[in-house]
């Protein structure tokens, strides 16, 4: 709701610059997107060897 209020804000006091950003906002998010799935595969990778590493202590019955 904030944002929105924001958003008319924007709208209202400066609305080229708020048509702009309404343009904007999804080319920016297009260009972003693969950087954020490689992130994604990035955090896997972490988490399969961080799993693979914690294995022993867990099949020895390590704390929880």
């Amino acid at each position: 709701m904030l944002g929105f209020l924001l958003w008319l804000l924007l709208l209202f006091i400066c609305w080229p610059l708020a048509l702009l950003a309404l343009v904007l906002y999804p080319l920016v998010w297009l260009i972003l997107l693969p950087f954020r799935l490689l992130g994604i595969g990035v955090e896997a990778v972490f988490e399969l060897l961080r799993a693979i590493v914690m294995l022993p202590a867990r099949v020895l019955g390590g704390g929880r």
